[in-house]
């Protein structure tokens, strides 16, 4: 009997025994003296409730729950896998379907760089919340790694190709008003991915959210904004990239990574001022592959260090078979990485490159791009910018408004050169205000006695007013796509040519 009663006396007694309970003793025993038995046990089951209404809840238990983001409060991966098996569960009780999105940043690495870590955070908490907020009420949000998160969706009767379209064009669209950070406002794009439940490769939540994230990868190499949907062509996509990987060993020793050369103009002159490299691989069966699948490839097989060297190697036999065929096509501007940079021994290098090819340092301008700058305080790196400088080579810093480029790194790195960036070149001519910020940027070049070159200039329209905003040089496919070392000679002496039949305006006053 006594045990029949313990979970009665369990559940009872701490409510009975609090303090609080005191102060009814003094009403219950008064009802019973003036108004009798039956307005006492009323006054007693009243306190009964009052005390189990108010009773003090048990605190829940925060060790066994999964962790959470610091910095969005969303669930993270494994949490998210768990969510997603639900929902698939859900879905096939109730013989509906979902669906998995993965968005990310684009270009999240040079916005990283941009900021501070913690207004990086703060733009993702950002981007969560507005994500959230876009989203129905019982859809879910999960962080995964780097800038990206994952969109889980309660199952729906029929959610199909052009349905999950038009929600990832609503997930764009949410994140696409500025965001305010540190009194400046910050501009952010999207790229979605996405994979239905019927076309998964697999059954379960892995597999689902790995056909997403394959997808979201593949729109992120496509330019800013894109969307992808999960397909087998992805997957075969994957696997060639892969493949690659194990291929490029081979193909760097073998002369099937080439440099190529963008021809930049003079926009005063209208001759070629300099030739840019931009790698790429020729190889056999595949065609030529661009520097995005190269540079994946590199980085997978840790052959960054070794690749530096082969372009370095390339361009300056590009110098001298200019010079062979008395070709005055300036110099060459070369992207540098952050391993070459950090190599003690790379003045050394280049000094002997220099004698060997018997060409002159002011022929390579040296290419700080974004993911070195933050490296320049560091003692090797300054020291290495230093004797290049002194040697006589030329540096240009690239992304030139958009990044880490300020006017103490400028110092820092001795350039003599701002490369201005696409997204300030695009629609240049036709938008006012993108002529007003391209002609503060060489307002503030000219003013600390840097040239200034535009890249990515599209069209004929770019290039025209960038010459009239007062931009020194030019470069993009506006002018030449990228060309293997042997279509150069025909190409300037092509472009010679049409400079020499272009009709020169008099300009002599009273003509």
């Amino acid at each position: 009997m006594a045990k029949s009663r313990d979970p009665l006396g369990k559940a009872i007694g701490p409510i009975l025994w609090r303090r609080e309970m005191v102060a009814f003793v003094p009403a219950v025993g008064l009802a019973w003296l003036w108004f009798g038995l039956g307005v006492m046990m009323l006054v007693g089951v009243t306190a009964l409730a009052v005390a189990w209404m108010t009773r003090p809840l048990s605190a829940p238990d925060f060790e066994n729950q999964p962790p959470r983001d610091g910095v969005t409060g969303l669930p993270l991966r494994a949490e998210g896998e768990t969510i997603l098996e639900g929902l698939l569960i859900e879905a096939e009780n109730t013989a509906q379907s979902t669906a998995c999105l993965v968005v990310g940043v684009d270009g999240a690495e040079g916005l990283a760089h941009q900021l501070s870590p913690t207004e990086f955070d703060e733009v993702l908490g950002k981007i969560s919340e507005r994500l959230v907020d876009s989203l129905r009420h019982k859809d879910r949000v999960v962080r995964l790694e780097g800038a990206k998160f994952a969109v889980m969706l309660k199952p729906t009767p029929r959610p199909d190709l052009e349905s999950m379209i038009q929600l990832s064009g609503r997930l764009q669209s949410a994140v696409s008003d500025p965001v305010s950070i540190a009194y400046r406002a910050v501009s952010l794009t999207l790229y979605v991915g996405f994979c239905l439940m019927g076309r998964a490769p697999e059954a379960g939540a892995v597999a689902l959210l790995g056909a997403a994230e394959l997808s979201a990868e593949e729109a992120a190499r496509n330019g800013p904004r894109a969307i992808r949907a999960y397909s087998t062509e992805i997957c075969q996509s994957a696997d060639v990239r892969s493949a690659l990987s194990s291929e490029v060993t081979a193909a760097l020793e073998n002369g099937q990574v080439r440099a190529y050369f963008v021809p930049q103009l003079c926009t005063d002159t209208g001759h070629v001022s300099g030739m840019q490299v931009v790698p790429r691989w020729v190889h056999e069966s595949r065609g030529v592959l661009p520097e995005q699948d190269l540079m994946t490839a590199l980085e997978a097989a840790g052959l960054r260090q070794r690749f530096a060297e082969v372009m370095l190697y390339q361009s300056f036999a590009a110098l001298r078979a200019w010079e062979e065929r008395a070709l005055n096509l300036g110099a060459i501007s070369l992207p540098v990485s952050a391993e070459l940079l950090s190599n003690p021994k790379m003045t050394e290098r280049l000094r002997w490159e220099f004698d060997r090819f018997d060409v002159l340092p002011s022929r390579i301008r040296l290419i700080l791009r974004h993911s070195v700058l933050p490296l320049i305080g560091q003692e090797v790196v300054s020291r290495n910018l230093r004797a290049c400088v002194a040697l006589g080579c030329q540096i240009e810093l690239s992304g030139f408004g958009n990044g880490q480029a300020s006017v103490s790194c400028i110092r820092r790195s001795n350039a003599q050169r701002l490369r201005i960036h696409r997204s300030f070149v695009a629609n240049v001519d036709k938008d006012p205000e993108q002529q007003r910020l391209v002609a503060a940027l060489i307002s503030l070049a000219e003013g600390l006695g840097l040239e200034t070159i535009a890249e990515g200039v599209q069209t004929i329209g770019e290039h025209s007013m960038l010459a009239q905003l007062g931009c020194q040089h030019v470069q993009g496919k506006a002018i030449a796509a990228p060309m293997p070392l042997d279509e150069t000679f025909d190409w300037s002496e092509r472009h010679l040519a049409k400079l020499a039949a272009t009709p020169i305006l008099q300009t002599r006053r009273g003509a």
